[in-house]
């Protein structure tokens, strides 16, 4: 990806290949190719193109991914990787394209790119996934607080489980477990989060699943909508907490006093 020097340095971590899919009722369309160009004045043309290339196309609704890096070999040579929505959001970037300075002037670069519609997978977080989780929390929820509530969460290893719904190496969904402290076993499920681009598609339920699975022995507490966890057995919980209230759900609490105290760990009091 454009770098904040203002090269064109090579920094996407690698597609992690296994974990489960998601199947989509409209597929994923990523692009992957390179740019070629015949001599030293026309890759100077391309780079200064690529930088407001980039930019523009980052931010499209429908994009997810964008990375380009000069071949280290070949500085004539421009490697993409893209990642849309669907086949509608590729489109309304091409469509884009005709009134841009690059749509105008690269004419002459060749192109050669292949194209393939990849599923979604769920697969446990890795270390270089943490700077894509934040900043796929941060477009989800339009502020840092739950990309920071996941940062020190890991930092204090209060992370029971954290899980990320990765596409073509871009992570596009995310769910955390955190351990709380109660007379049972219990975890918190926080955040659930999805790329606003591809919202309503069963990737956030796909990782609630996997998240409910993997602890199948354990009560889940969450805050948030019962209409929407409803779906997955979340019910009202009458339990002591700071956060009591219609919004507070959980599943594997049936037969527990009404009123049992439980407390989230620390992190989430200092967001």
């Amino acid at each position: 990806m454009t770098c904040a020097c203002g090269m064109l340095h090579k920094h996407a971590p690698p597609i992690v290949h296994g974990g489960e899919e998601i199947t989509l009722n409209r597929p994923l369309l990523s692009l992957t190719g390179r740019l070629t160009c015949t001599d030293a004045a026309q890759m100077l043309l391309a780079i200064d193109l690529l930088s407001e290339h980039a930019q523009l196309t980052r931010a499209e609704p429908g994009n997810l991914r964008f990375d380009v890096a000069q071949n280290e070999d070949n500085p004539l040579v421009f490697e993409l990787r893209e990642l849309y929505a669907d086949e509608e959001a590729f489109q309304a970037h091409r469509a884009r394209l005709y009134d841009s300075r690059w749509g105008r002037e690269s004419h002459g670069i060749k192109r050669d790119f292949s194209r393939t519609d990849p599923l979604p997978r769920i697969r446990a977080e890795l270390p270089y996934d943490h700077a894509g989780i934040s900043d796929m929390l941060n477009r989800s929820f339009g502020s840092t607080k739950e990309a920071r509530l996941v940062d020190m969460l890991r930092r204090d290893g209060h992370l029971a489980l954290s899980m990320v719904a990765e596409a073509a190496g871009t992570i596009i969904g995310h769910v955390a477990l955190s351990p709380i402290a109660a007379d049972f076993p219990a975890l918190a499920l926080a955040p659930v989060a999805v790329h606003p681009a591809v919202r309503g598609r069963g990737i956030g339920g796909a990782l609630i699943r996997a998240a409910q699975e993997t602890f199948e022995d354990h009560a889940i507490v969450v805050l948030g909508a019962p209409e929407y966890y409803g779906r997955f057995g979340f019910a009202p919980a009458q339990l002591a907490s700071p956060y009591a209230g219609p919004h507070l759900l959980a599943t594997g609490c049936q037969g527990l006093p009404p009123g049992s105290r439980i407390a989230h760990a620390p992190a989430f009091a200092m967001i």
